[in-house]
């Protein structure tokens, strides 16, 4: 693969996110949503992300955008501020190719610098090695599994959790943000 460049999502990328968000929706577990979201709900998400301070990026090769990740609050609740959940996704040309761990990276990297003291994994499907394994190469840890928390494919599909602490993670009273 060539060169990999991380960066901030731009409006023009919308297109091409809701492409590779459409793939795992119609062919994956890692999301239980079972219809594909259209272009214009993708770019609401985004700016609803990006309104919170939070980062949405993508994963660029050879000027193709190749996946994506960004972080959300975890819940909506205050308490939860300090506490965000990421997503990733990639373009299934990308999978295995150090995409995930490079924009899981960076991810982190932007989360922690933004304030946050918590990332947390909800990984659709327990049989999902790839990113269970980038995300235990990131430093995130096994926290629990919600079992047959989702029907997709005929099936029952797990849920796995993983954390990893950010920045100085609960060690010390955060600053306060809003």
């Amino acid at each position: 693969m060539p060169a990999l460049l991380i960066r901030p999502s731009r409006a023009d990328d919308v297109e091409h996110v809701t492409a590779i968000y459409a793939h795992h929706v119609l062919h994956g577990t890692g999301t239980f949503e079972l219809d594909a979201p259209e272009a214009g709900e993708i770019a609401r998400r985004r700016d609803d992300v990006l309104a919170k301070g939070l980062p949405w990026l993508v994963a660029e090769s050879a000027g193709r955008v190749v996946g994506y990740a960004y972080a959300n609050l975890f819940r909506p609740r205050r308490a939860y501020r300090f506490c965000v959940e990421d997503s990733i996704y990639l373009h299934p040309d990308a999978a295995g190719r150090g995409v995930g761990r490079a924009l899981l990276a960076e991810l982190v990297a932007r989360c922690t610098a933004a304030g946050a003291r918590q990332m947390l994994a909800v990984i659709g499907d327990s049989a999902n090695a790839a990113s269970i394994g980038v995300h235990r190469a990131c430093g995130f840890a096994h926290c629990g599994r919600f079992e047959a928390a989702g029907w997709k494919f005929d099936r029952w599909i797990d849920v796995v959790l993983m954390q990893r602490a950010l920045g100085e993670g609960a060690s010390t009273p955060p600053l306060e943000r809003a």
